[in-house]
């Protein structure tokens, strides 16, 4: 007789095992925690994103090199420019009339804009300080050291650009590529008062002249790191961020990070890829 019951409470524990075991292994279960739902799919593949970025950098490199495929910026330019696919940036300079110091000190959150365009080179310099090359090495990943730390130069971070009123430049989306210092035109439409709507009606972002939009790539990241890649991810944002905000200040603009927006009406804007995750706006200009 209890060598039955024994018999029986095995079986049932063996039961429950099992039963335990399948639960655990619900598909989704043990997926990171972030949610990269798409409302509109990217213009390609989402499983060949970093395939399609490194062969459209390719492209780029080898329109560069055919200059009329290409728009240099006309540093005397007083009108926008015809819209063309690739924008050469004026080389960023690497001093100022403002020291770091000066810049921490005087460093605020700006929200009042002027009715005044910025020139092609503050934009540059605004780029260049947000993730450019500071030391170009072709075999480096990432093509050489950045103004960024970037956690085993796994580089998530993409940085775009919504344009309204730049000297030299006609209004669209663009998507800034740190290897050569380029402007890839996504975009021919003034979107600032579409993506002031999903920053659930900022006026900031409307009045500004351009905005910086910054996302993680995660499986960049996480692919190395795991879900603690995540974390490395916003760090890096962080790092990012904050030489915005020092560098316009240098130059005498403002500007503000701002977290509060839809985030499927900001990946609607940008047609964001699968894996592509929106961290901030930064409207960019000059301030009252």
């Amino acid at each position: 007789m209890k060598k039955t019951r024994c018999l029986a409470n095995l079986s049932l524990l063996a039961i429950f095992i099992v039963v335990f075991s399948g639960c655990n292994n619900i598909d989704g279960a043990n997926e990171p925690y972030y949610d990269l739902t798409l409302t509109r799919p990217y213009h390609t593949s989402h499983l060949d994103y970093d395939e399609y970025y490194y062969e459209s950098n390719f492209k780029i490199q080898e329109n560069i090199a055919s200059s009329s495929a290409v728009q240099s910026y006309n540093y005397e330019a007083l009108a926008p420019s015809a819209p063309q696919s690739y924008y050469v940036l004026p080389t960023p300079q690497n001093d100022g009339n403002m020291s770091v110091e000066e810049a921490l000190a005087s460093r605020r959150s700006r929200r009042n804009f002027q009715d005044k365009a910025l020139s092609m080179e503050q934009l540059s310099q605004i780029l260049w300080a947000a993730y450019g090359i500071t030391l170009p090495m072709p075999d480096r990943s990432g093509g050489g050291f950045r103004t960024t730390p970037s956690a085993g130069a796994t580089f998530p971070l993409e940085v775009y650009v919504a344009v309204g009123n730049v000297y030299g430049l006609s209004p669209g989306i663009f998507q800034y590529n740190s290897e050569n210092h380029t402007l890839i035109r996504l975009s021919n439409n003034d979107i600032r008062q579409e993506l002031s709507n999903a920053a659930l009606g900022q006026r900031m972002v409307a009045n500004a002249p351009a905005t910086i939009f910054y996302t993680a790539v995660m499986p960049r990241i996480t692919e190395r790191y795991g879900e603690r890649g995540i974390r490395y991810a916003y760090m890096e944002l962080g790092h990012s961020a904050q030489n915005v905000y020092l560098q316009a200040e240098a130059l005498g603009l403002g500007t503000v990070a701002i977290g509060a927006f839809d985030d499927n009406m900001v990946r609607a804007i940008f047609s964001l890829a699968s894996g592509e995750y929106p961290l901030y706006l930064m409207p960019i200009g000059y301030f009252y």
